[in-house]
């Protein structure tokens, strides 16, 4: 994803020739579109509150944090989330639920990454509509749903749809897919409740044009993967010379939290989603990494192999905000029809 996203960055002669590919892709994103808000194709209410954290471009943007966020925040208003992936990455068919012990390469890095930090139900599958109904008929005390990703499909009704933008990398160079980064036009930007711009210390990218609400991202604790229950500081990492691995949308941002915390360490990306596999890092050797990595890694990682959060912190009055749309006791309602089938 990394050259990718050095790709969509800019016009160049190789995104030119792709836009034919590129108008195609945007033709038919768009007549589906227009059949969901026709009402040609059915979208399905779920009976709770389901609010879709998602976004219009392909790669990292920065949802998963978000809605580790989201969950601990609706636990502390004293409501009953669950969440529904995709399961992107994993090989699992149907729905399937993610537990501690699931496999990665099952369900996939990020619903079990979600799972282990908040210990929510969590399920995973392409059918958004058909996760939910498990999720809700194996834990019917939900009372909200978060769906990690599923923006684009509309099949699920959603009642709150939060667009997350990643703020160095922005839109791209604002051309659909192939040709750029786009999944939807930018104008669909416009159609969500709210843009969540997501804050990774390095410089801004082009700004949006539409309001939004900034949500900062900052390292959280570091914890030994033979030991997770045994959290600390960032700051009291012993201090090696540690190799710093990152298989993540953009681990450039994972160097440069490590880089703002005074470590010293030889940096390694990977692709997103890697499937790390025994021996390709070194056991003898002190690692850093981030969480959704090391979900991956649990079965042999070496002696002194870390992982370290990261937490995210959004503006003053987004709680607020949220609160109004989300009841202390919710009620079932269908969203407003305007709300996710614009083009």
């Amino acid at each position: 994803m990394a050259w990718l996203a050095r790709l969509w960055a800019r016009t160049g002669i190789f995104t030119l020739a792709l836009l034919p590919l590129a108008g195609l892709f945007s033709l038919l994103a768009g007549m589906r579109r227009l059949a969901y808000r026709r009402g040609w194709l059915a979208s399905v209410a779920m009976g709770v509150p389901v609010v879709v954290v998602g976004n219009i471009t392909a790669g990292g943007s920065g949802k998963t944090p978000l809605t580790i966020w989201l969950v601990e925040h609706l636990r502390r208003r004293g409501l009953r989330p669950g969440v529904v992936s995709r399961g992107y990455g994993g090989r699992a068919r149907g729905c399937v639920e993610v537990g501690p012990a699931s496999d990665a390469t099952m369900v996939g890095d990020e619903p079990l990454l979600v799972q282990r930090r908040t210990g929510v139900p969590v399920v995973v599958g392409r059918d958004r509509v058909a996760a939910v109904r498990t999720l809700l008929a194996r834990h019917p005390g939900i009372d909200v749903v978060l769906s990690d990703d599923g923006l684009q499909h509309y099949r699920l009704r959603r009642d709150i749809e939060l667009a997350v933008v990643d703020a160095s990398g922005g839109l791209g160079n604002g051309w659909p897919l192939p040709a750029g980064p786009l999944r939807e036009p930018a104008r669909r930007l416009r159609t969500v409740d709210a843009v969540v711009r997501v804050m990774r210390g390095g410089p801004e990218g082009r700004p949006l044009e539409v309001a939004s609400w900034r949500v900062d991202t900052r390292p959280g604790h570091a914890w030994r993967l033979l030991a997770p229950n045994e959290p600390c500081a960032l700051s009291d990492l012993p201090r090696h010379d540690w190799l710093a691995v990152a298989g993540i949308g953009r681990p450039q941002a994972f160097f440069d939290m490590l880089a703002r915390a005074g470590l010293r360490f030889s940096p390694r990306a990977y692709p997103d989603h890697h499937a790390f596999q025994p021996g390709e890092l070194p056991a003898g050797h002190p690692v850093l990494m981030t969480e959704k990595d090391a979900v991956k890694c649990f079965a042999f990682a070496g002696t002194d192999w870390w992982a370290v959060s990261l937490d995210v912190a959004p503006e003053e009055g987004f709680a607020g905000w949220l609160g109004t749309r989300i009841p202390t006791t919710p009620r079932s309602g269908a969203h407003n029809e305007r709300k996710g089938y614009v083009g």
